[in-house]
């Protein structure tokens, strides 16, 4: 190839059939099918059994790095006691969501998706081995839709990640996560696509897409090969029960975890031209062969492909030495590399090849903010819940009986009692062994620095251990 010119003037059936032989244009009679034999039978179960065997042992692998995600997010909506206490003194309805992630490194580094962490105010982590702890957010990046959390726990198993630029179109994958809150639930698939892009979820997106069952709550969670590796992390479905889930792939997942825990930040790298597929149609105008390259349409002005002399009527036809046959080609093999590095363009211009080098730039985007749960401040050095006494009449008129009853007004996000699961308008039945107490004998009780409380949420009946 040549280096591009410094200026360039832009040039712009039917199947006959071969008639059916005599000897099968009809049956001779119907053909009888036999019974499959007992060896067949057997073999068939053999192999039924190895690959369920297979699933099994993807399971076993890929489970122990797989966490629940818990987190509270302010909520718009009043609480159930707001009829009688209203909202003062600043207090803030919370909602509860949850979903999945990945342990990235054995010191507690959590891969999951921006959207499960952006409006948290507090992010605690279920353990496969029971153990169930507050986490802090290192960073987040909201244009692949991925975050980092951190637990302070030792004794964790980092997944293995596969290479996801070599997974293959109709090889099996097995989905791990906690659908609707189910923790540690199995679903098996086939990867259906690679490279899916243009759902306009995200700025940057070159999905996996899968029909293995994918629900709310599996987001952050891995989808998995046979060999039990992470292929990609499960970010989003299209409707429920369509068969139809995205995955970011695995080798994206691991530049921006590694770049979070690095820096807190994700600097990409950037070419500064907009392009478009070449249809059809433009073929034929720019006489090049359809699936030639992707079309340049617009050029950022000191951007590093204007320097290097791109223009747009432009075909990028491979990028480093890889082909290049849409944009999102041109994309994943720009992000592949990384600010800063000279990579080799190979461009059609007037029918000609020419070569061009390229220096990338960092991707101009818009700062991160902060996500609540990152603007909080210290953590609460007590227990973390208010109770108050329901007078009789308020007790009877939420179906708890006419009388004295101590009621959980609220909780403290990234509390103990946060990280128990309690919750404005729990009912304390029990305090440290003693029946019904008093908001007071509560309150003594908390000043130990523990309580062991039995507690009614509407018809259902609990324990809970707090401690600082």
């Amino acid at each position: 190839m040549s280096q591009l010119p410094r200026v360039v003037a832009l040039s712009l059936g039917l199947v006959a059939l071969a008639p059916v032989s005599s000897a099968f244009a009809q049956p001779a009679g119907p053909v009888a099918v036999g019974a499959p034999t007992s060896a067949q039978v057997q073999a068939s179960t053999a192999e039924a059994k190895r690959l369920s065997e297979g699933f099994v042992a993807v399971a076993e692998r890929a489970s122990p790095s797989v966490v629940q995600v818990d987190v509270t997010a302010r909520d718009e909506k009043a609480d159930v006691l707001s009829h009688f206490f209203g909202r003062g003194g600043g207090d803030e309805p919370i909602a509860r969501g949850m979903g999945s992630g990945v342990v990235f490194t054995a010191e507690g580094a959590i891969l999951t998706n921006n959207h499960v962490v952006e409006e948290a105010l507090t992010i605690n982590v279920h353990l496969r081995d029971g153990r169930y702890l507050p986490a802090r957010l290192l960073g987040r990046d909201p244009a692949t839709d991925l975050a980092v959390i951190k637990v302070d726990a030792t004794g964790l198993t980092p997944a293995k990640f596969a290479d996801s630029d070599a997974a293959r179109v109709g090889e099996w994958v097995v989905a791990i996560g906690s659908p609707f809150g189910l923790g540690y639930t199995v679903t098996a698939g086939v990867l259906s696509a690679k490279g899916r892009g243009g759902l306009g979820m995200n700025a940057i997106e070159d999905y996996l897409q899968t029909d293995a069952s994918i629900n709310p709550g599996n987001s952050g969670g891995p989808l998995c090969n046979l060999q039990g590796e992470v292929l990609g992390i499960n970010t989003m479905i299209v409707g429920r029960g369509q068969g139809i889930g995205f995955a970011v792939p695995s080798n994206m997942a691991q530049r921006v975890a590694n770049q979070i825990l690095k820096s807190g930040r994700v600097s990409r790298a950037w070419l500064g031209v907009g392009v478009q597929d070449v249809t059809p149609e433009l073929a034929a105008a720019l006489k090049l062969a359809p699936g030639s390259g992707t079309l340049v349409n617009n050029v950022a002005g000191d951007g590093p492909a204007f320097h290097a002399n791109v223009r747009p009527g432009d075909v990028i036809a491979s990028v480093a030495g890889h082909a290049v046959r849409d944009g999102r080609d041109l994309i994943r093999e720009t992000l592949a590399h990384e600010v800063g590095q000279a990579i080799q363009l190979e461009i059609i211009r007037g029918g000609q090849h020419y070569g061009a080098q390229v220096t990338l730039t960092e991707r101009p985007e818009p700062p991160v903010e902060q996500a609540p749960v990152q603007q909080q401040a210290l953590p609460h050095s007590g227990l973390g819940l208010v109770v108050r006494d329901l007078a009789p009449q308020q007790a009877s008129q939420m179906g708890l009986g006419a009388r004295q009853v101590p009621i959980v007004t609220q909780v403290t996000p990234g509390s103990a009692a946060d990280r128990e699961g309690l919750r404005a308008g729990d009912v304390i039945v029990e305090c440290n062994g003693a029946s019904d107490p008093t908001s007071a004998q509560v309150a003594d009780a908390a000043r130990g620095g523990s309580l062991l409380l039995r507690l009614k949420r509407g018809d259902s009946f609990f324990y809970a251990a707090l401690k600082k």
